[in-house]
Parts: C-alpha cells; sequence; structure tokens
C-alpha cells in the first residue's frame, strides 16, 4: 500500500472516476451514479454511445450470451428461432474512467478515451426495470464449442451491404471505394484505422506482426477491403467480424490486403513477394487494360470515326450502336449523357451551381475491346470513354486532371484534400 500512494502521489497512478450507466435497446445513455464534472460525465456517455451496441445488433449479442452463458434451453437452427428469443430493453454497465499512465494490461474490457481509458466491469440486464441479471461467459473452451455445435444458427450471416477498399496514409488520409452509405462512413474510417493501428507505434507493431519480421521498414500507406453485413441472429464467437459500429458487421477480407514502403509499388501481405495492381482492382477487372482495344471517336453532330483495326463489316452496326448509346446526332441527349459521363468521371471534384450546366463537348474519344467489336451484346456494355474534346482540337485525358474547360465548376477543396497535398 506504501509504494502505490507513493506512486500515486507521483503522478505514476491514474485518476479513477468509477460510474454506473444504463442503456436503452435505443442506444440512449443515462448516468446513474459518477463523477460530478459534466466534461468527465459526457466523456463517459460518448463513449459508450460510440461503442456500445443497439437495436439489432445488440438484440444478437444478448442471445449470444444467454445460450453461451447455458441459460437458453433447446436449440436455436433458423433466424426465426433466434428472433423467438426475447430480449431485455433495459442494460446496466459499471466501469471506471481512468485518467493519467495505465498499466500495459487489464483484466477489464477498455476503451480508449482522450487522457486514458474507460474500463467496464459488469454488465447487467432487466426486462422490467427492477429485475437485474448478469450473464456468465462460458467456463471452459469445451462449453463454448459444444454451445456452438448445438445450435446452427451461430453460422448463419446477415444480409450483406457491400465491399469496400480502404487505402489508409500513416499520415492520416483514408480514401474508399465504392462511396458506403452515407450513415456507416466514418464508422468504415475509425474501423480501417483500428485495423491498421491509431498511433504510429501501433501502425507499425500491426504491420510486423501481419510480416512476422519485426525489422522491416515501415509502410507508408496500407489497403484493407472490408466486407459490410447486417448483422448476424448471433454473434459467432469464432467468425471473422472484426468490429460491429452503426448496426453493421465489419469483417476484413484479410487476403486483399496490401501495403506500401514508398507510395509506389504495392506489397501483398498474403504474398510478400508478389507485387498488387497499383489500382487495387481485381484480377478480373485489372486484365481488362490488358486487352487490345480500338479507338473510335464519336463527334456531337453523329459522326463516328475509326482507328485502324476496326472489322469494316460491322462499323455499320457498331455506329448506330455508339450513337444511340451517347446520343450523338441528337443535341439534347448528347448534351445529357456527356455531363452524366463526366459527373462519373471527376465525381467530387465537380460542383455544377443549381441552374447552371456542364460545357457540352464536341467530341469523345472510346476505347473497344477488340473482342467486343464482333460481339452481338450492346457497345454500351464494353466500351471506355478515354478523352474528351471542347472545341475539337485540343484533347484532354479523362485519367489526368481536370480539363480547364471545366476548372468554372471545380469545388473547392476540402481540408481532407488540404491535408492529402501536404502529405
Amino acid at each position: 500500500m506504501g509504494e502505490a500512494k507513493r506512486r500515486k502521489q507521483l503522478g505514476l497512478m491514474p485518476t479513477v472516476h468509477p460510474f454506473e450507466a444504463q442503456l436503452e435497446a435505443s442506444g440512449e445513455v443515462t448516468l446513474i451514479r459518477g463523477p460530478d464534472d459534466a466534461a468527465l460525465t459526457r466523456t463517459i456517455v460518448d463513449a459508450l454511445k460510440g461503442t456500445q451496441l443497439s437495436g439489432a445488433a445488440w438484440d444478437s449479442e444478448y442471445r449470444t450470451s444467454l445460450v453461451l452463458s447455458g441459460k437458453h434451453g433447446g436449440t436455436l437452427s433458423t433466424a426465426a428461432d433466434v428472433e423467438a428469443v426475447p430480449v431485455p430493453d433495459l442494460r446496466r454497465i459499471t466501469g471506471e474512467l481512468a485518467l493519467g499512465p495505465l498499466g500495459s494490461s487489464s483484466e477489464q474490457v477498455t476503451i480508449p478515451v482522450e487522457g486514458g481509458a474507460i474500463r467496464l466491469r459488469e454488465q447487467r440486464h432487466s426486462f422490467d426495470g427492477k429485475c437485474w441479471e448478469t450473464l456468465s461467459a462460458p467456463h471452459s473452451p469445451q462449453q463454448l464449442m459444444s454451445a456452438m455445435q448445438n445450435n446452427p444458427a451461430f453460422f448463419l450471416e446477415g444480409e450483406l451491404i457491400g465491399q469496400f477498399n480502404a487505402e489508409h496514409w500513416q499520415a492520416g488520409r483514408i480514401d474508399i471505394e465504392p462511396d458506403p452509405p452515407e450513415e456507416l462512413l466514418e464508422a468504415l474510417e475509425d474501423v480501417v484505422r483500428e485495423w491498421h493501428g491509431e498511433t504510429e507505434s501501433l501502425w507499425a507493431e500491426l504491420h510486423r506482426d501481419r510480416m512476422e519480421d519485426h525489422d522491416v521498414p515501415i509502410p507508408l500507406a496500407r489497403r484493407s477491403t472490408f466486407e459490410l453485413r447486417v448483422p448476424a441472429p448471433l454473434q459467432n464467437p469464432l467468425g471473422k467480424v472484426f468490429a460491429i459500429r452503426n448496426g453493421a458487421e465489419f469483417s476484413p477480407v484479410m487476403d486483399t490486403d496490401a501495403h506500401t514502403p514508398d507510395g509506389e509499388t504495392w506489397l501483398s501481405y498474403a504474398d510478400p513477394d508478389a507485387e498488387v495492381d497499383g489500382g487495387h482492382l481485381p484480377a478480373e477487372l485489372a486484365s481488362i487494360f490488358d486487352m487490345e482495344t480500338v479507338g473510335v471517336t464519336v463527334y456531337a453532330d453523329g459522326r463516328v470515326e475509326f482507328e485502324e483495326g476496326a472489322p469494316e463489316d460491322h462499323t455499320g452496326r457498331i455506329r448506330t450502336e455508339l450513337r444511340e448509346a451517347t446520343g450523338a446526332g441528337d443535341a439534347q441527349e448528347w448534351a445529357e449523357w456527356t455531363a452524366q459521363m463526366l459527373s462519373e468521371t471527376y465525381g467530387d471534384e465537380l460542383e455544377v451551381p443549381e441552374g447552371q450546366t456542364l460545357p457540352v463537348p464536341v467530341a469523345m474519344r472510346l476505347d473497344i475491346p477488340e473482342d467486343a467489336l464482333q460481339d452481338p451484346d450492346p457497345l454500351s456494355q464494353t466500351f471506355m470513354e478515354s478523352e474528351v474534346s471542347f472545341d475539337g482540337q485540343q484533347w484532354r485525358d479523362l485519367f489526368g486532371d481536370l480539363p480547364p474547360e471545366l476548372t468554372a465548376f471545380a469545388a473547392p477543396p476540402t481540408e481532407e484534400d488540404d491535408a492529402g497535398r501536404l502529405n
């Protein structure tokens, strides 16, 4: 006790603020007891709101705990079986907010917060707010495996939301493709930081653990793919889910993880000797860029010109299909198609004020895979736009910078864009 008191006086031990909080199924958090300081109270409430499950995810967590504790009789095989198990509306969590130096390990679940961490000690639940019950964890691996084997519902998955590729630079920037649902964007960025390491030391440690070599250089950036699903009926303790946030499960697709030591060359974690496609595309999509193509120029007035290599016996059909696909020859349809194409190509780089329209190109250059020229399927499924001209003389690469003709519609830079340029 004397040593503990001395360490506390020297500021070598954290300041601890015990608390008890009540959570509702909706995610609402009320502090029953805790520190008097309003800022500390807000820290606790915000941390619990941001990390504790609610809605369908809470249903899944409770039912899983009930089965693993051995307090549920019978077998759960289907989603309907699981949904028939009642779920309490109330939870109470006891714990403490610890500010200051923290030990390197703890038996309690911890939530990092600014200046320290929140330690969670006990969770109880109630159907009526009067009788409270705690569910115990499995006593042994055998109990866990027995519960899973006896309840096939542990192997059911929730509905797929989508797969999203995240490119994360150590300096902080995160780019995600395709765009996730807006309500999940911030949560996905948080999960990416957790997966790669939220601090410089964790970034290095997690990378070296993946490489199984503590002497490898630290990467400038890392790439990962995450599969998002709605919560499964039961949470499989041996499953691939890394985190549950905002009513969605986040699972890394580890075979796709890659890193770059120089910002140019990407290397696979799964195969350290293999270089990854720089565009982070699946092999079946990346291979499209190795195809032999024929260039075609389509003009607003309906003219279609071919480069060498187009099969003459198919050019009539191709002209007709390209005019139908692009609207060439019809001023209004051409303007609508080119506006949509430019908006999709440049995305957030463009901002078109209400009541204004983008300038209409005079011509477009397209690349058509040779195999598709004799294919009966519509060409709109296969041609790729490559260059645009607004005067018929100057050509702009669609894979380069925003064309000068569109700078009047350039979106103002965001703080993230500024940070990216500084990096």
